[in-house]
């Protein structure tokens, strides 16, 4: 009897008290008890429930799959546990009701078949923390996919809406959006911030007054200022319209009721102890206001997407640093030569690339010579930028030497080893050696040849006039920084009416594909025509060959060959005899007076007599007198010595020594360069300025 009267007490407890909801069908599934914890649920009286079908009382689920499910228990006695399923009727579509039903056949002792019971529980708590915890990782996937500040912006906006709110509006403080240090806190005054983006349920977005990346002022009233003054978020379940912030300005309390906003939170975009900005969120279709859970969870997702939109500024300001050193170190102007008609272009990477060490140069040279450069720094960003300046610098001293291409690339290859070594002694060596490419050729146009030597750099392209475009086989040599390899030097004579072009690797692999091939072919088609003007030539090659963002920096450099009239170059072959300095001034004089140089007379024949008589008297093999009229005069004496002459000073006694120094006072530049079969001193004067 107690047994009996204590089962009693427990079925009536589970039934009356319990916050499971308990309903119990009869075998043709109409309903004969309802429990008070399943009205509640339901919002349905019992009364007005009992003794009607199942299929037609369930509103969360079909009424034909309910029915099957319920049959199938009774006809089978397996029970159906935790079977979840999302009210429809009536329920929000941001926040579903979710219940957890349990379905199992009850039976007398004889076996025979009573009915199904149901036991109901609302885990509608539940699948809302599962939802924020799935919204949670998703924007942990979304938001800062890049590193560009627009984007990650934006990706916050699209996680916020329209799981979390209907409308979202992010400001971020002027300097976050130029890429500078924002103030830890805002102490007087109002704030501007910047629009930085916005997400609407609506098209229109009928919440916005701005547009993205325009200035949004708040005023000290404003929850919105308050959270950047304070760096916590302000929570108004339900908005005021009369409050102050809202009415001062008519039209946005205007579209605050003709949409029905009824809840509003702000909250800091907060990361690494500043306050970068703001994120504002508004429901109006949303039926519940903000509460707690939500601002924990937008919390959560501000603080996210503020270390992304802080690592993106960063990057932002080192990409911007780093490009306004690139841009410090590559050349502004190139210098003027009748040796040859350039242009150039330098195009720097995409933003998530970051700056390459990309380079080109002109560098005038001895004998109305020029320099043509090319090369690209292995990596990307502040450390490319640097080396490149430091290699540009060193071509253009060891340019200035008058080395052969293949030498300064020697020379280049030790200094790239050196830097290397620098590095990894320091600590500062990241992934993968300092490394670089480089094409150097050296053109003459009075003997119309110009030298290459390249150090694994993409072959140059010649464009002639009346064939189809051609890429130099100059021996390909390795990338500079591998040390102890040699280089080698080609010599290729230059047709009339061609054009040169210099280029970077990433010109080539521009293509999606990154197809080598493909863009060899590209590069010939935009060639084509050299008679074009260079800087056409230049455009078609970046509209032809390259994308909006290119994913690599790209420096390309064309150049169009001209050859001096054999009018304007005098060569004589002298003898080695003393009385050979006579006659070669008297040989210097009479071009000058052809060429209507006669004011240079004096200074170039006592440069001609020093260089002559050094010739003769300390060098040996056949010396060679040349004079050449350029931008400049200029004056070789070329012999089958390869000792230099040093500047020196003579003292007040000594009878000699006196000449280089001379040569020094009088010429404009001097130097020496070396060749296979000697050397050649050389001095340049200016010509008078009627003439230059």
């Amino acid at each position: 009897m107690q047994a009996w009267g204590r089962e009693q007490a427990i079925l009536r407890g589970l039934f009356t008290q319990s916050p499971f909801g308990l309903a119990v069908v009869d075998p043709q599934l109409r309903f004969l008890m309802i429990n008070p914890a399943l009205e509640r649920m339901d919002g349905v009286p019992a009364r007005l429930r009992l003794g009607l079908p199942l299929r037609d009382t369930v509103p969360e689920t079909a009424g034909p799959m309910a029915e099957a499910r319920a049959r199938e228990v009774l006809e089978t006695g397996e029970p159906q546990v935790a079977v979840s399923h999302v009210d429809s009727p009536g329920a929000s579509p941001h926040l579903p009701h979710v219940r957890s039903r349990s379905s199992f056949r009850l039976q007398d002792p004889a076996g025979r078949t009573l009915g199904m019971g149901q036991a109901v529980l609302d885990v509608t708590s539940y699948y809302r923390a599962r939802r924020r915890l799935a919204l949670i990782n998703e924007a942990g996937v979304r938001i800062g996919s890049t590193l560009d500040l627009d984007r990650t912006v934006q990706e916050l906006a699209e996680v916020l809406v329209p799981e979390v709110a209907d409308f979202v509006a992010v400001d971020l403080s002027t300097a976050v959006i130029h890429g500078q240090e924002p103030d830890p806190v805002l102490t007087a005054g109002s704030t501007e911030l910047l629009r930085g983006a916005q997400r609407s349920i609506r098209e229109d977005l009928p919440e916005a007054v701005v547009p993205v990346g325009a200035a949004v002022t708040y005023s000290e009233m404003s929850p919105q200022y308050r959270c950047v003054a304070t760096g916590r978020p302000v929570l108004d379940p339900v908005v005021d319209l009369s409050t102050p912030w809202l009415s001062q300005d008519p039209a946005r309390s205007a579209k605050l009721k003709e949409f029905g906003i009824h809840s509003h939170m702000v909250v800091p975009l907060r990361a690494r102890g500043i306050t970068m900005g703001v994120a504002t969120l508004v429901r109006w279709k949303y039926p519940e206001t903000f509460d707690a859970d939500d601002l924990l969870l937008v919390e959560e997702l501000a603080a996210r997407a503020a270390v992304c939109i802080d690592n993106a500024r960063r990057f932002a300001r080192e990409h911007r640093a780093a490009l306004s050193l690139q841009r410090a170190l590559l050349p502004k102007d190139l210098p003027t030569s009748t040796a040859v008609e350039v242009a150039y272009r330098y195009l720097p990477a995409d933003t998530h690339a970051g700056v390459g060490g990309d380079w080109f140069d002109v560098l005038p040279l001895s004998g109305a010579r020029v320099g043509l450069v090319v090369g690209d720094v292995v990596g990307h960003g502040m450390n490319a930028a640097a080396t490149m300046g430091r290699l540009r610098t060193a071509v253009h001293t060891l340019a200035d030497l008058d080395l052969p291409p293949d030498e300064l690339l020697a020379h280049l290859d030790d200094l790239v080893v050196n830097l290397d070594t620098e590095e990894e002694r320091a600590g500062r060596h990241e992934s993968g050696v300092v490394g670089a490419t480089c094409l150097y050729c050296v053109y003459d146009p009075v003997s119309r040849t110009a030298a290459f030597a390249r150090a694994g750099h993409c072959p140059p392209a010649i464009a002639h006039a009346d064939k189809a475009v051609e890429f130099l086989e100059i021996p390909a040599g390795p990338p500079l920084g591998l040390g102890g390899l040699p280089f080698e030097c080609t010599e290729v004579p230059i047709p009339d009416r061609c054009v040169l072009a210099f280029y970077t690797d990433g010109l080539i692999t521009a293509s999606p594909d990154r197809d080598v091939e493909f863009g060899f072919a590209r590069l010939a088609f935009a060639l084509a025509h050299p008679d074009r003007p260079l800087e056409e030539i230049c455009d078609t090659m970046e509209r032809l060959l390259l994308p909006d963002h290119p994913r690599d920096d790209v420096a390309f450099l064309v150049a169009r060959p001209r050859s001096l009239s054999e009018e304007d170059v005098a060569t004589w072959s002298l003898t080695r005899e003393l009385t050979v300095v006579g006659e070669a001034r008297t040989l210097a004089s009479e071009q000058l007076a052809s060429w209507g140089l006669e004011e240079l007379a004096f200074t170039t024949e006592l440069i001609v007599s020093e260089l002559v008589t050094n010739a003769i008297r300390h060098a040996s093999g056949p010396v060679n007198l040349r004079l050449i009229r350029d931008v400049s005069l200029i004056c070789e004496v070329s012999d089958g010595s390869h000792t230099s002459p040093h500047l020196r000073r003579a003292r007040s006694n000594d009878e000699g020594g006196r000449g280089l120094f001379l040569v020094a006072q009088f010429a404009q530049r001097w130097g020496t360069r070396y060749t296979t079969d000697g050397k050649t001193i050389w001095a340049e004067q200016p010509l008078p300025v009627s003439l230059s």
